[in-house]
C-alpha cells in the first residue's frame, strides 16, 4: 500500500504548472530592474539621506548643541571648520551646518510643493485636452505652444519682482511654468490610449467623461509622469536658487541653498566655506536626483521589458 498523503507522479507537473503561471506587472519588473541599477540605488538613498539631513538635522544640532538657524554672534564672526562648528560659521556668526540643513528643508519644499503643482495642472490639462480630440485639443495645445516660446523663468522674475514675495508666491510661480512639458507628455499617451477597448467599454456603460480620464487614463500614464516628476524636481530647485541668487526668492530670516550660495559667493575670497558647503550639498543632490530620474526612466520602459524562460 502506498501514503496517500505523498504527492503522486502527475500531480507534480500540475504543482510545477501552477507555479509557473504567476502574473507579473510593469511595476514589479520596473522594481527589479531599479535595484539592479546600483547607481540609481544609491542615488536614492543619498538622495533620502539628505532630506534627513535637512529636515531633522536642526533638531538635532539645537538638542546637542544650542545653535539654531537665526542664532547671531557677531563678537565670534566668521570662523573657519572647527569641531563645534563643522562646517564653519557665516559673517553674523550663525552656524553654517545649521543653515545649510535648513536651507536644505526650504529648498526641497519649494521644489516638492511646485513640484506638485505642475503635476496636478499638467496632468489634468493634458488628459483633458488628448481626450476632448478637435478643435478643443487642438486650442489647448496651441496654448501651450505659446506659453513654451515664452522665457517663463523671466515671468517668474517679473512675478516675483512686481507682486509681494512670499513663499506661497513662489510655489505658485515657479509650479504654474512647470507644467507645459508634463502636459505634452500626458497628452500623447492619451491620445494613444483613449481608443483602447477599456476605454471603449466604459463609454458603452455610460461612464462620464471625466471619471474615464480620472479613473482609467490618467492611472496608465503614470509611468512617464513619474519619471518626469523625479527630472522636474532638481529644475525646479535650480530655478529657485537661481532666484535666490538674484535676491529675488527666500528672505531673511530663512535661508535656502541658493541665498546660502549667494552669500558664499559674496564673501568666497576670504571666507571660501561659506560657498563651498551649502554648493556642495546642493550639487550633491541635484546630480543624484538626477541619476534618480534617469533611473526610473530606464526601469519604467517597456522597451527593455524581457520574458524570461522559467528555470
Amino acid at each position: 500500500m502506498t501514503d496517500a498523503t505523498a504527492p503522486t507522479a502527475a500531480a507534480k507537473p500540475l504543482v510545477a504548472e501552477k507555479e509557473l503561471v504567476q502574473g507579473t506587472s510593469l511595476w514589479r519588473d520596473a522594481w527589479k530592474r531599479l535595484r539592479r541599477n546600483r547607481m540609481a540605488v544609491a542615488a536614492g538613498v543619498l538622495v533620502a539621506v539628505v532630506v534627513v539631513f535637512s529636515l531633522c538635522g536642526p533638531w538635532l544640532v539645537y538638542w546637542l548643541a544650542g545653535w539654531t538657524i537665526d542664532h547671531v554672534d557677531i563678537s565670534y564672526g566668521a570662523r573657519s571648520p572647527s569641531w563645534s562648528h563643522p562646517f564653519g560659521t557665516d559673517l553674523l556668526g550663525r552656524d553654517l551646518l545649521v543653515r545649510v540643513m535648513a536651507g536644505g528643508a526650504i529648498s526641497l519644499m519649494v521644489g516638492a510643493v511646485a513640484t506638485s503643482v505642475s503635476l496636478v495642472v499638467g496632468v489634468l490639462y493634458g488628459a483633458v485636452a488628448g481626450y476632448a480630440g478637435g478643435r478643443i485639443d487642438a486650442l489647448m495645445t496651441r496654448f501651450v505652444d505659446i506659453m513654451m516660446s515664452l522665457p517663463y523663468i523671466l515671468l517668474v522674475i517679473v512675478l516675483m519682482a512686481v507682486l509681494k514675495r512670499s513663499l506661497v508666491l513662489l510655489f505658485g510661480a515657479l509650479g504654474l511654468v512647470s507644467w507645459l512639458v508634463l502636459a505634452r507628455i500626458v497628452r500623447g499617451q492619451v491620445l494613444s490610449l483613449k481608443n483602447r477597448e477599456f476605454v471603449e467599454a466604459a463609454r458603452a456603460l455610460g461612464v462620464p467623461w471625466f471619471r474615464i480620464v480620472t479613473r482609467h487614463l490618467i492611472p496608465n500614464t503614470l509611468g512617464p509622469v513619474i519619471v518626469y516628476t523625479t527630472l522636474t524636481l532638481p529644475s525646479v530647485m535650480l530655478y529657485e536658487a537661481f532666484l535666490s541668487f538674484l535676491g529675488l526668492g527666500v528672505r531673511e530670516p530663512l535661508a535656502s541653498w541658493g541665498s546660502l550660495v549667494k552669500e558664499g559667493a559674496e564673501a568666497m575670497v576670504v571666507y571660501p566655506w561659506m560657498l563651498v558647503f551649502p554648493a556642495l550639498v546642493m550639487g550633491a543632490t541635484l546630480f543624484c536626483l538626477n541619476f534618480l530620474g534617469d533611473g526610473l526612466r530606464d526601469a519604467l520602459d517597456p522597451q527593455l521589458r524581457t520574458v524570461r524562460a522559467p528555470e
